[in-house]
């Protein structure tokens, strides 16, 4: 279902997909797209929640183990940036740039950034409470640590200025983050 929905979602945008053609590229009925997503909110919301679960998965697991905040913001970065610049993310943000309406985007923002920003800002408290990290708030240092790592580049991606990164351009970047980071905030 995923896979047909994002097909039509890069050919036809959001406001031109719809579940019943997603239903016909998936060679689904209809009536079952609905029992399992309710309506395209719900699975684009489901769609956007599966894009960012290995981040969400690493950082839960983090805080319940009170990993090391630093160690585990180091692991986390390639996977959260491998996805926000990978086809999925990026077709998802292009047909929410183009959604007058501001539904698409609305529920990135709250499947995606407002469900995992808590996560890192929480991992960082840990931090900042241990004496591992100095920052004035956690919040401000999670959204330093984000536009280190993240910067312009999803935007560059998302306007065809920038094509995929491979996993060396990856690697470099989350080096290069993750060493202003801890000049920022390390003890």
């Amino acid at each position: 279902m995923e896979r047909a929905a994002y097909k039509l979602l890069k050919e036809k945008g959001y406001g031109g997909t719809s579940m019943l053609g997603i239903a016909k590229e998936a060679k689904a009925s209809n009536e079952t797209l609905y029992r399992w997503y309710s309506n395209k909110k719900g699975l684009f919301k489901t769609m956007i929640e599966n894009n960012a679960r290995a981040t969400k998965a690493a950082l839960d697991e983090a805080i319940r183990d009170e990993a090391d905040p630093l160690a585990t913001l180091e692991d986390v970065a390639p996977v959260l940036l491998s996805m926000l610049l990978g086809e999925r993310a990026i077709s998802l943000n292009r047909a929410a740039a183009s959604d007058e309406s501001g539904e698409l985007g609305a529920t990135i923002a709250a499947a995606g950034r407002d469900s995992v920003f808590p996560l890192i800002e929480k991992l960082i408290q840990r931090g900042l409470e241990s004496s591992a990290l100095a920052a004035p708030s956690a919040r401000m240092a999670a959204d330093w640590f984000l536009n280190l790592l993240i910067g312009d580049l999803q935007i560059r991606r998302a306007i065809h200025a920038l094509s995929v990164p491979s996993d060396r351009d990856v690697h470099s970047r989350v080096v290069a983050a993750i060493s202003a980071f801890k000049k920022l905030c390390g003890t």
